[in-house]
C-alpha cells in the first residue's frame, strides 16, 4: 500500500517514518468500579489513517477521550507525539471532529471556522495558521462559495464539513473523529468519506476514526483496530490492503467483500 505522503497532492505534511502519533502502553480507563479499557496497547503510526471498530461499550470513544486528554488513564502511559497529552492538548497537536458539528448558530461558516483562531487570541495564546487559511479550508472541503452562510442554512454533511475545517485551521498532526457520519444518510456518508480521503492525502494529517459501520471501517482505514468488550481491550488490529486511491467501486470487489466477512466475524465474537 502506498503511504500518505505518497499519494497526496500539493505540498502534505509528512512524519519521519516510523514515527508515531499516539502510543497506548497498558492503559486502563475505570469510572468508579467500571473499567472502560483495560491494559490496552497500541501504536498508531503517523501519517497513517486508523478506523475503530467494536460493540458497544467496547470503549471505542473512551480512547479518543483518552488519547485527547479528555479524560485520564487509571494506569499505564498514553503519549501523542512523543508528549503527553496535556503537553499535546496544550500545544495544540491534535484537534477533534464528534458526531455532532456544535457550530455556533449566529456564526458563518466561516466565522465557525475561524473560531479556535479568536479564541486563542483572547487567551493570549500564540497559535499560528496552518499553511492553508480558513477560506482555503472551507474551499478544501467543498464549500467555495458558502463562507457566510449559517449554519441553518447547511445540510447536515455541509456542517459536518465545516467542522471538519475548523478542526484542521490549526494544522493538527492528529485528528480524532467520534462517528462523524454516523447521523448522515448513506449517499451524503459515501461522499464525505471520499472528500475525507481527499483531506488526509492532502494534508497528511494522522487520522484515527470511530465508526460503528463495517463497510466505512474497512473503505477510510489502513488499518481496522478491533476493540473487544467487558472490559475494552484490543482484540486484534487488520491490515486493510486494498488499491488507492479509493473509490466507491472498491466495495464491490471480492478484495472488499473478503475484509468486512472477516471483520465480520471478528466482531461476532467480541
Amino acid at each position: 500500500m502506498m503511504a500518505a505522503n505518497d499519494i497526496a497532492a500539493g505540498d502534505p505534511v509528512t512524519a519521519p517514518q516510523g514515527a508515531l502519533a499516539a502510543s497506548l502502553k497498558g492503559a486502563s480507563v475505570r469510572f468508579g468500579a467500571f473499567t472502560a479499557i483495560d491494559r490496552l496497547d497500541l501504536d498508531i503510526e503517523a501519517g497513517s489513517f486508523y478506523t475503530i471498530l467494536g460493540p458497544s461499550g467496547c470503549g471505542k470513544s473512551t480512547m479518543l477521550r483518552l488519547v485527547s486528554d479528555l479524560i485520564p488513564a487509571a494506569s499505564g502511559e498514553v503519549s501523542v507525539l512523543g508528549k503527553t497529552t496535556e503537553a499535546a492538548r496544550l500545544a495544540r497537536e491534535f484537534a477533534f471532529v464528534f458526531q455532532d458539528a456544535a457550530l455556533l448558530p449566529w456564526r458563518s461558516a466561516l466565522k465557525n471556522v475561524e473560531l479556535p483562531l479568536e479564541i486563542g487570541r483572547k487567551r493570549g495564546v500564540d497559535i499560528p495558521i496552518g499553511r492553508r487559511s480558513p477560506r482555503e479550508l472551507l474551499e478544501l472541503v467543498g464549500l467555495k462559495g458558502r463562507e457566510e452562510a449559517l449554519p441553518h442554512e447547511l445540510s447536515g454533511g455541509m456542517r459536518q464539513r465545516v467542522a471538519i475545517a475548523r478542526a484542521l485551521v490549526c494544522q493538527p498532526k492528529l485528528l480524532l473523529m467520534d462517528e462523524p457520519f454516523g447521523a448522515l444518510d448513506e449517499m451524503t456518508r459515501d461522499r464525505l468519506n471520499l472528500q475525507l480521503l481527499d483531506i488526509w492525502r492532502e494534508t497528511g494529517t494522522t487520522i484515527l476514526f470511530v465508526t460503528h459501520s463495517i463497510s466505512e471501517a474497512v473503505f477510510l482505514g489502513q488499518k481496522v483496530v478491533m476493540l473487544q468488550a467487558n472490559p475494552g481491550r484490543l482484540r486484534e488490529v487488520v491490515g486493510i490492503d486494498l488499491p488507492e486511491p479509493r473509490t466507491t467501486k472498491l466495495r464491490d470487489t471480492q478484495q472488499f467483500t473478503h475484509y468486512c466477512g472477516y471483520l465480520r466475524d471478528l466482531l461476532e465474537t467480541c
